[in-house]
């Protein structure tokens, strides 16, 4: 068991609790004691894909929360709460609502290389303790500006004042998203129109926080605003067509065919070029030693025939090991 479960995170879950269900799975599948972990936190607030390691492919976890990114997300305008989401209480109002022209103004403005200064309600820490922790607490907590890559930013939909629709809690985040494309679809959007929301794609670097996206995309626009849906449609190389639910998950525990489901380790590293290695140069590199050969640079995924032997970093004619793999 090595390799990649790619899951379509459900609502109202967190992402601790989705590696969970995984070991659940595993263990009721027969699989036994295995490593795992995520690669790359959803707010339980949050759907989509997670990506999660299993057996030796943990060892590149920490590489997917390096990676980029895709999120659809919704701002609904007017209200902009402490958590920059549903989940929070609202603590700024404004009447304004913009149009579909002014938000596509915007768009460059929040394309390329940016700043932004984190929620306060994150898992980051300040002074040794959690930013959400304090935040709970109410005490004040500044959060230093990080600087962060938006690739691409584009309009997905978007949701008419006339065709509002009140979001009633968490629960709301897909049926409304669904709503206001249905509303988008059935009537034109006039140059004066005001939006009661919009839907974004955002393509990412690591360490974007789309709530802040979200916030200071509002403010930009001379309103306030806050997220009511947000979707991650890919991680690295992973997308949602390749995601499941929890509920095909156990099923295949049950049948005993979780095996089938799952991706190779070498998945997570689609976008790395293969190095065939001899069995000599195989042995070497398992046992942590420098080849010296053809003059290579870049990181790579050594391969004997079919069987991943480490990731390695080539730097002229000397390859070294960045992570080696027990198959």
């Amino acid at each position: 068991m090595h390799g990649w479960i790619i899951l379509d995170k459900p609502h109202g879950l967190g992402s601790t609790q989705a590696v969970s269900a995984v070991k659940r799975a595993l263990r009721q599948s027969g699989a036994g004691k295995v490593k795992v972990g995520h690669g790359g936190t959803l707010d339980p607030l949050a759907t989509g894909v997670l990506p999660v390691a299993v057996g030796e492919a943990t060892k590149l976890a920490g590489r997917m929360l390096n990676s980029d990114k895709i999120y659809d997300f919704t701002i609904a305008f007017g209200a902009q709460t402490d958590t920059l989401d549903l989940e929070g209480k609202v603590i700024a109002t404004s009447d304004h609502r913009p149009t579909l022209a002014e938000v596509e103004a915007v768009l460059p403005r929040f394309t390329g290389a940016i700043e932004q200064a984190p929620p306060a309600f994150s898992a980051i820490l300040i002074g040794g303790s959690r930013a959400y922790d304090l935040a709970r607490q109410g005490q004040e907590v500044e959060m230093k500006l990080r600087s962060v890559t938006i690739h691409s930013l584009t309009v997905r939909h978007a949701e008419l004042v006339s065709a509002s629709i009140a979001p009633s809690g968490a629960d709301a985040c897909e049926e409304e998203w669904t709503l206001s494309r249905q509303a988008s679809e059935t009537k034109q959007i006039q140059g004066d129109d005001r939006l009661a929301a919009v839907t974004l794609t955002a393509h990412v670097s690591k360490g974007t926080y789309i709530r802040s996206l979200a916030r200071d995309f509002a403010l930009a626009l001379g309103t306030v605003g806050h997220v009511t849906m947000l979707r991650r449609v890919k991680a690295g190389p992973f997308a949602l067509e390749t995601a499941i639910s929890l509920d095909k998950l156990d099923e295949a525990a049950r049948g005993g065919g979780i095996a089938q489901l799952m991706l190779p380790l070498t998945a997570g590293l689609d976008d790395i070029p293969a190095l065939a290695v001899s069995p000599d140069d195989a042995l070497a590199l398992r046992q942590g030693k420098v080849l010296v050969g053809k003059p290579h640079t870049g990181l790579m995924l050594a391969m004997e025939g079919q069987t991943p032997v480490a990731l390695v970093e080539a730097s002229g004619p000397e390859i070294r090991v960045v992570r080696g793999f027990n198959l």
